[in-house]
């Protein structure tokens, strides 16, 4: 039984369909950085070095029709309060939320909407957050098309990988993040059950 998922987003330009690690997509649809590498769909076994996923990304950054995303202090802050409107808006419950430089890590409880159609809502979210704030350009992409879900059965699993993700911005030197519409996880959907 799903009791929540663990959704997994990448700003443009920072998880290619032909990463070195692999990736989530079954095709590559710009010729420009089919020429980078083999596609392998799902995360290899053996994983490369970091200095092979720099080079590839050197290499394909000059092929991108725009920049890389890296976002700093102010556009978490923005990417953050847009999420709240989306989480309002659909009435999810978030029990976990990093925002990363490039990526963005989310713990929603089971919902009547799929995890692709929730990833789908909270990047269209941010996306309509950005085109109005002029930070980026509006014809600019803000996220990688998709995502990954993981499926989360039991509530020690969705303790486990809420400790991962809170951890997440720490393990890279950021102060952690505390968001306002994050839910204290309450053991749900056994949290009413007698003892």
């Amino acid at each position: 039984m799903v009791i929540a998922h663990h959704l997994i987003w990448t700003a443009y330009g920072t998880w290619l369909p032909n990463d070195p690690r692999g990736s989530g997509s079954h095709s590559i649809a710009a010729v420009q950085l089919a020429e980078l590498g083999e596609l392998h769909y799902g995360r290899k076994k053996v994983q490369p070095s970091g200095r092979d996923i720099r080079e590839f990304y050197d290499r394909a950054e000059e092929r991108l029709l725009f920049d890389v995303i890296h976002f700093n202090a102010q556009q978490i802050q923005l990417v953050a309060e847009a999420l709240a409107v989306a989480i309002g808006d659909f009435d999810y419950t978030c029990y976990a939320c990093a925002i990363m430089p490039d990526h963005a890590h989310m713990i929603i409880r089971k919902h009547k909407h799929l995890a692709e159609e929730m990833i789908e809502n909270l990047q269209a979210s941010t996306r309509l957050r950005f085109s109005k704030s002029r930070l980026i350009s509006p014809d600019h992409p803000l996220w990688t098309l998709g995502g990954w879900k993981r499926f989360l059965d039991s509530p020690p699993r969705v303790q486990q990988v809420i400790r991962y993700v809170e951890q997440n911005p720490t393990e890279i030197g950021l102060t952690a993040q505390k968001w306002p519409f994050v839910t204290p996880y309450d053991n749900w959907p056994f949290h009413h059950r007698k003892k």
